[in-house]
């Protein structure tokens, strides 16, 4: 198995209202099948699908689907577009968990929910420069 992902799917109660969050966002949805909304993202897809559906494909109810204790997360080249990103995603509609503010280990950062349920960090590691294309890499890219 190549050491990578591929595609991040979520599961919605509403995937519309889901993608109009995230669309505010500034990202823009691709053309996809009916019942999927996604999002390319730079090597990744974000997927959106009914709870109800992908329940069904795992083969689990959706009470049994549980709530994985993870977060996405999106790198910034600097504070500011933190800050920024955070004020946007609360306009959005997110609620805003932790605001944007120092770490121990030098970086910076905040969380918050998303309103499909999930929790994202918005942070800048100052050790981990982005790549050409916002891409990020632990260490940085060299």
């Amino acid at each position: 198995m190549d050491q990578r992902v591929s595609l991040i799917t979520i599961g919605a109660e509403d995937i519309e209202a889901a993608a109009s969050f995230y669309e505010a966002l500034g990202w823009r949805r691709v053309e996809t099948p009916d019942g999927v909304i996604a999002f390319d993202l730079i090597g990744q897809v974000l997927g959106l699908y009914p709870l109800a559906a992908l329940a069904e494909d795992i083969g689990l109810p959706v009470g049994e689907l549980g709530q994985g204790a993870m977060t996405l997360s999106h790198n910034c080249p600097d504070r500011e577009t933190v800050d920024a990103l955070l004020k946007r995603a609360q306009t959005a509609g997110a609620e805003i968990l932790k605001p944007a503010s120092e770490v121990f280990w030098g970086g910076y950062h905040g969380y918050f929910r998303a309103p499909d349920g999930s929790i994202w960090e918005i942070a800048h590691n100052p050790f981990s420069a982005l790549g050409p294309n916002g891409e990020f890499r632990w260490n940085g890219y060299g």
